[in-house]
């Protein structure tokens, strides 16, 4: 992965959205592990996003620069801790970031619609908007945040 720092607002975000089914019981020690091996990483690669988990399923949001974000989705697809990893999209655009300030935030299942509803209102750019209201249509067909 390419360190892309301070070079963000001039190139276009890429984003990977995914889901997968984790293979064993993972407790909170096992997600807390997964939570700080992003944040420790993922500021020198520029990726931000969220990771939701529940009833033994991950969602994932990943964005940045498209090289580093396509590169962590292979380490990620290929990680023994979950399997059947779908991809549910990938977009490279010239917009902000859906999460700016996350370089990766844990997002309980029950609690994923209120943190997308939240992002939403306070986006500015309507292209963000339209994809924050697309995830929360999406979630609600598949349940996850009920």
């Amino acid at each position: 992965m390419k360190n892309d720092e301070g070079q963000q607002s001039s190139q276009s975000i890429h984003h990977i959205v995914y889901c997968s089914q984790a293979v064993q019981h993972m407790d909170q020690d096992a997600l807390e592990k997964i939570i700080a091996t992003a944040k420790h990483h993922n500021p020198r690669f520029g990726i931000t996003g969220l990771l939701v988990f529940g009833s033994g399923i991950f969602f994932q949001w990943l964005e940045g620069p498209k090289d580093n974000v396509t590169s962590l989705f292979k380490i990620i697809s290929d990680d023994h801790r979950h399997t059947d990893v779908v991809l549910i999209t990938k977009e490279d655009e010239f917009r902000e970031r859906l999460f700016p300030n996350w370089d990766m935030e844990l997002v309980a299942a029950e609690d994923i619609s209120a943190v997308l509803e939240d992002a939403m209102h306070e986006a500015s750019d309507p292209k963000r908007k339209s994809t924050l209201s697309n995830m929360l249509q999406e979630l609600k067909k598949r349940s996850l945040g009920n």
